[in-house]
C-alpha cells in the first residue's frame, strides 16, 4: 500500500510522533494506521522503561483548589532537564494530573497513576508516551490531599518549584493565603513545638547545652541559658512560633487567634528535594575522553 502524504499527517496528529518515526511504522504495518499506533504505543512503552532509572529532579509543583477552597491537591512531576519542564506537552500533562486527583482523591500514588484521563487513557499509559515523545525519564513523584469542611484551605506557588497548602480551621480565605505564602517562606518543620520529633529536639538540645557551658558560668545560669536558647530554636521552626512575614511584629500564633481560627496542618513541596542529582565533572570527562582516544 502506498504511503500518502496525508496518511503520516493523521498518524502524526493522533500519536504526536516525529514525521520519520510516523512514516517508518506505516511501511512496516503496509499502511494499516491501527497497526501502526500499536506497534509505536509498544516501542514508547519500552523506551520509558529503558528511561525509568535515569535521574529525574527538574519539573513542577502543580496546586489545585476547589472552587469552595474546601479541597486541595498538590504534586510533583518530575522531568530530566527545565527545558521540558516548560514544554506544553508535559505542562498540559501536569494540569490533566492535578485536576483528576483533586476529582477522584486517590488513596495513594500507585492509585493515582490508574486514574483515567479524559483522553481514556491511564495517567500512568499518558506518562509513558510523553517518556517515548519527549525522550527524557518523567515521574509522578509524590502528592498530598487535604480536605477541610468545617474551614478552608489556603495554597501558594512561588514560580513552579515549590508549592504550600495549609489547612484551617476557621479564618477565611485569606488568611489560609496569607499563612501559605507564609510557609513558603519560613519553611516551618511543624505547625508547633509539640509535634517535633524528640530525637531533633535532644539533638539540638546537646549542641546548645556544650555552648552555654564553654561560656564558664555557674550552672544555674548555664540551666537558664539552654532553656532559653531551646525555647528560641523552637520558636524558628514551629509555624505557631514564628513571626509572621508580612507584620514581623505578630507570631502567627497571635495572628491565627486573633483571627479566631485554628492551623490543623500543612505541607511544602519543592521540585527536586531529596532527590541525589548527578554532578557531571566537564574537566575530568575531557580528560577521560582524551584517555580513551
Amino acid at each position: 500500500m502506498a504511503i500518502t502524504a496525508a496518511l503520516v499527517k493523521e498518524l502524526r496528529e493522533r500519536t504526536g510522533s516525529g514525521m520519520m518515526e510516523c512514516k517508518k511504522a506505516l511501511v512496516e504495518s503496509n499502511g494499516d494506521i491501527e497497526a501502526a499506533i500499536e506497534a509505536m504505543r509498544k516501542s514508547g512503552l519500552a523506551k520509558a522503561d529503558k528511561k525509568s532509572d535515569r535521574v529525574a529532579a527538574e519539573g513542577v509543583i502543580a496546586v489545585e483548589v476547589s472552587a469552595d477552597n474546601k479541597r486541595a491537591v498538590m504534586l510533583e512531576i518530575n522531568s530530566e532537564t527545565d527545558f521540558v519542564a516548560k514544554a506544553d506537552d508535559f505542562t498540559n500533562f501536569v494540569e490533566a494530573v492535578a485536576k483528576k486527583t483533586l476529582e477522584a482523591q486517590p488513596a495513594d500514588l500507585e492509585a493515582l497513576l490508574q486514574l483515567t484521563l479524559d483522553s481514556g487513557e491511564t495517567i500512568d499509559s499518558v506518562r509513558q508516551s510523553l517518556v517515548a515523545k519527549i525522550g527524557e525519564n518523567i515521574q509522578v513523584r509524590r502528592f498530598t490531599l487535604l480536605n477541610s469542611e468545617a474551614g478552608v484551605i489556603g495554597a501558594y506557588r512561588h514560580g513552579d518549584r515549590i508549592g504550600t497548602l495549609v489547612k484551617l480551621i476557621g479564618g477565611d480565605e485569606v488568611l489560609a493565603k496569607d499563612l501559605a505564602m507564609h510557609v513558603a517562606a519560613s519553611r516551618p518543620q511543624a505547625v508547633s513545638g509539640d509535634e517535633l520529633s524528640e530525637e531533633l529536639l535532644q539533638k539540638e538540645r546537646d549542641i546548645v547545652a556544650t555552648q552555654a557551658r564553654e561560656s564558664g558560668k555557674p550552672e544555674a545560669i548555664v540551666e537558664k541559658m539552654i532553656e532559653g536558647r531551646m525555647s528560641k530554636f523552637v520558636n524558628e521552626i514551629s509555624l505557631l512560633g514564628q513571626q509572621f512575614v508580612k507584620d514581623p511584629d505578630v507570631t502567627v500564633e497571635k495572628l491565627v487567634k486573633q483571627a479566631g481560627a485554628t492551623v490543623e496542618t500543612f505541607a511544602c513541596f519543592e521540585v527536586g528535594e531529596g532527590i541525589e542529582k548527578k554532578v557531571d565533572n566537564f574537566a575530568e570527562e575531557v580528560m577521560a575522553q582524551a584517555r580513551g582516544n
